[in-house]
This record gives C-alpha cells, sequence and structure tokens, in this order.
C-alpha cells in the first residue's frame, strides 16, 4: 500500500506531515476525477457531491469520536475555527484566557487580539522549567479564565499534553477547554467524549493528508450554544434550501458556523485521505507513527553528535539538533539533498507519518550529518 500510495521520487524522504503532508495516490485521484466532472458536466450532479460532503462529517466525527457527525463543522482553517470561539464568546473586561508562550502563532494572536478588543487579560504561560508543563497551566486557572486553549502537541517540541488533567482542571474552574487538535488528529487517536472537550479544532493538511483549505471545528453542544455568530449566508440558516423563505434562523447543529458554499474540492479530498486512515485503522496509525518517532529518538539519542529536543512524552515530531552547526544550514542542506522537514523549536523536525520506514530514517539522519 506504501508504494502505491505514496509514490515519492525514489530520493525523496518526506518527514513534514507536521507542516504540510503529501496527498496519497487516492485523495490526488478524487481531486481529479472531481475536475473532470466539473470540466464535463458541472454540477449536475451536485446530489452525489453533497453524499461526499456528509461521508466526510462522518468520517471527521469517527476520528474524534464526536457524538454525532452534525457536531462537525467544515472550516477553513485551524485559524477560522479559533476565531469563531474567540469572537463567539461574551467576553467582558476582566475576564481571563490561559495559553501558553510555546503555541504556534495561530493559538496564540487570535487569543492576543481580545486585549485590545474587550479587555480580556492574557495569561501566557511559559511551559519550560515548570514542574511539568500542566502544573503551570493549571496554576494560572481560576474563576475569571473564560477559556484554556491549548495544542494538544506542541508543534516545536512535539511535547504531547496530558489533554486529561488539563480538561479536569478546566472542569473545576468552569472553564472551556479550546484543543487545537491539528498536531494529532490523524496520526493519533482522540476522543472527544471522553476528554469532554468543549472545542476541537484542526487544518485537514498535516497528519490527516488532506488539501490546505478544509477542516474540522468541533463543538460540545452546551459550548456552542454560547457562541455569538459573526459570519451569515444561505447555508447556515435552519431552511438552508428554501431559498424564499424570508424568515430565518440559525442552523441548530454546526452547520451554522457555515455561512457560505463549501469547499468542495478539499472536501473530495480529505474525504479520500481519511478513508486511507480508516482503512488501515486508528490503533494501527498510532502503533506506526509512534514507533517511527521512538525509533528516531533512540538513534538521536545513541549518537555523539546528535542531540534530541523533544521530550520523553511525545506523538509524531522529533526536533533535534547536529551539534556545532547552525540548525538552518542543516535544514537547507537537507531539503537540497531530498529530506523535506522543517526547522523548528531551535532544531531540525523530523515528523514521520506511518508509512515512512526506519531505512528512510536511517538515511534521513545520516543526509542530517553529512550535508
Amino acid at each position: 500500500m506504501t508504494e502505491t500510495e505514496f509514490p515519492h521520487e525514489p530520493d525523496l524522504i518526506y518527514l513534514n506531515h507536521a507542516g504540510v503532508s503529501p496527498w496519497p495516490r487516492r485523495t490526488a485521484e478524487a481531486v481529479q476525477r472531481f475536475a473532470e466532472a466539473n470540466l464535463r458536466e458541472g454540477a449536475r450532479d451536485y446530489p452525489a457531491w453533497l453524499e461526499v460532503e456528509a461521508a466526510l462529517r462522518g468520517r471527521l466525527a469517527r476520528l474524534i469520536n464526536a457524538p454525532s457527525s452534525s457536531d462537525i463543522a467544515l472550516v477553513k482553517n485551524t485559524s477560522e475555527g479559533l476565531s469563531l470561539v474567540a469572537y463567539g464568546l461574551d467576553w467582558q473586561a476582566g475576564d481571563a484566557v490561559v495559553i501558553n508562550k510555546q503555541e504556534f502563532p495561530s493559538n496564540r494572536i487570535v487569543w492576543e487580539s481580545l486585549r485590545a478588543r474587550y479587555g480580556v487579560e492574557v495569561r501566557d504561560v511559559d511551559l519550560n522549567n515548570a514542574e511539568t508543563p500542566e502544573a503551570a497551566l493549571c496554576a494560572a486557572l481560576d474563576q475569571r479564565v473564560k477559556v484554556l486553549a491549548v495544542s494538544s502537541v506542541q508543534y516545536g517540541s512535539g511535547l504531547r499534553m496530558d489533554l486529561e488533567r488539563l480538561a479536569e482542571a478546566c472542569r473545576r474552574t468552569g472553564t472551556l477547554l479550546c484543543v487545537d487538535g491539528i498536531q494529532s488528529l490523524g496520526a493519533l487517536r482522540f476522543d472527544a467524549q471522553a476528554l469532554n472537550a468543549d472545542f476541537v479544532i484542526a487544518d485537514g493538511h498535516k497528519w490527516m493528508l488532506g488539501p490546505e483549505g478544509i477542516g474540522l471545528f468541533y463543538s460540545r453542544p452546551e459550548a456552542r450554544d454560547r457562541l455569538r455568530l459573526n459570519q451569515f449566508g444561505w447555508h447556515m440558516v435552519a431552511a438552508a434550501g428554501d431559498f424564499d423563505r424570508k424568515d430565518w434562523e440559525p442552523a441548530r447543529d454546526a452547520r451554522r458556523f457555515e455561512a457560505g458554499s463549501p469547499n468542495m474540492v478539499g472536501i473530495h479530498g480529505l474525504e479520500a485521505s481519511l478513508s486511507l486512515l480508516e482503512e488501515i485503522g486508528a490503533a494501527e496509525v498510532e502503533r506506526r507513527v509512534m514507533s517511527n518517532a521512538d525509533y528516531l529518538l533512540r538513534r538521536i539519542r545513541a549518537h555523539p553528535k546528535l542531540e534530541a529536543l523533544t521530550p520523553a512524552r511525545h506523538a509524531g515530531i522529533v526536533t533535534f539538533r547536529v551539534q556545532g552547526r547552525e540548525p538552518a544550514e542543516v535544514y537547507r542542506g537537507l531539503m537540497r539533498n531530498g529530506v523535506v522537514c522543517a526547522s523548528r523549536g531551535g532544531g531540525i523536525r523530523f515528523s514521520p507519518h506511518f508509512y515512512n520506514t526506519p531505512d528512510q530514517l536511517d538515511e534521513a539522519l545520516e543526509r542530517a550529518l553529512r550535508t
């Protein structure tokens, strides 16, 4: 299946699934079929497109164990989903939100923007040098904190957060838990119901292996009802197909956050990508992802010229340094020599998926040492 679904160039080693993933073959073919249908007959078979959209919502609901596919909204990206929360809640001066200094900008900027708009206190926690990262975040929670916004996995170091501990702390203080799941969904199993997460948001173009421009926004129904709507259009109303109707109300389910026409190209692509992950099975995907990450860390820690920056509690991201070399220099050399990776967190970030092999990982490390 690996060679069939990921027919990469012979000398290419793709280790940037935490950035932008390559598409599986079936995804490229699904988009090609959709484009060809548009070329030949336009939207004549639009009902079939809606079936693909419904299938995607179902796959996303299963991916995070949401109670229903009606709890899933399709958004453009993580930033849009985070903005739905940040600018949907009723903020009062003196309210607070907790973030951390190690977050990706998408999960910082939107919350920081609330300072000037509403007088919200932004508690920016440093996860480094704390007893545990979770202890630092929990210590910042109190009755004034309306939202704890946190990534399931930190993009730079690869630190895997203990979301269960954070969720329990949020329940004690009445804080909404907003999880940016982009660095775990598609790689690790996720249970939104067991976690009792209020919001889960993620783009589809990383570990889910989909195109850019399509992602999921999950909201627990009780939390969803707390969000004020800021986007309006034909698609978000309860009677979306009744175009002559003059009175309207928002849809009760998550579709209320989808103001206008859907991204059908992205929908066809992401649905195909998730079908591959479902065929393999979430548990098996996670096993392989973690096996690859653990293998990399063992090799890095055993080598005298390599230094691991990723902690023991990790997911699929492995960040490391080559001693005596600038990370930017190593990164440029790797990219020139066919290893697609990223420069993040003060080092080189490798993020192998389920289909990468130990031989590829060994070769990637060799290229890092000799570039």
